[in-house]
């Protein structure tokens, strides 16, 4: 039960860490005096749309803002927890049962142990999907970013993305 809660309070500070965090990253002021006023900036990512797409479908938001190589590395992660989390419960319940059978203290330390173990590839899933949807929200900002040239030696950089 306090891993429960414990899982409830990391979901609540993450989720005000990230509202904190895009309201300061919005509340930033992007004009430019020197600019001339006939040139508007418009993102060709949306931030928010890479975010609820990775909200319904991991990955499908690293996909959208065009990092590729994200998607197997996230899917796999999940799926290793996914499967830590189910055998760490089949052994729980496992035990538990034998626990109750026998009344062995033995099955009892085992029992809390694989329960401990399933809670924390719970929390390790969970903050898996939060990092996909900040991983996400970041790249979908930073995908104008533009590095052509070094302004202190002006000399040009190598800038390399992958488009299949």
């Amino acid at each position: 039960m306090n891993y429960l809660r414990s899982l409830i309070k990391i979901i609540i500070k993450s989720a005000i860490l990230l509202v904190f965090l895009s309201t300061v990253i919005s509340a930033q002021d992007i004009s430019n005096q020197d600019a001339p006023k006939d040139t508007i900036f418009v993102m060709k990512k949306s931030p928010w749309g890479a975010v609820l797409r990775s909200a319904v479908i991991p990955g499908f938001g690293q996909f959208y803002n065009e990092s590729y190589y994200k998607i197997p590395i996230i899917w796999g992660l999940g799926a290793w927890f996914v499967y830590g989390w189910i055998q760490n419960n089949d052994d729980y319940v496992t035990n538990k049962n034998l626990f109750i059978d026998s009344g062995q203290n033995i099955y009892k330390s085992k029992r809390d142990f694989f329960r401990d173990q399933r809670n924390n590839f719970t929390i390790y899933f969970v903050l898996l999907y939060l990092l996909n949807l900040v991983d996400a929200y970041v790249d979908a900002h930073l995908f104008d970013f533009n590095v052509d040239e070094d302004f202190l030696t002006g000399s040009t950089r190598l800038n390399l993305r992958l488009n299949f």
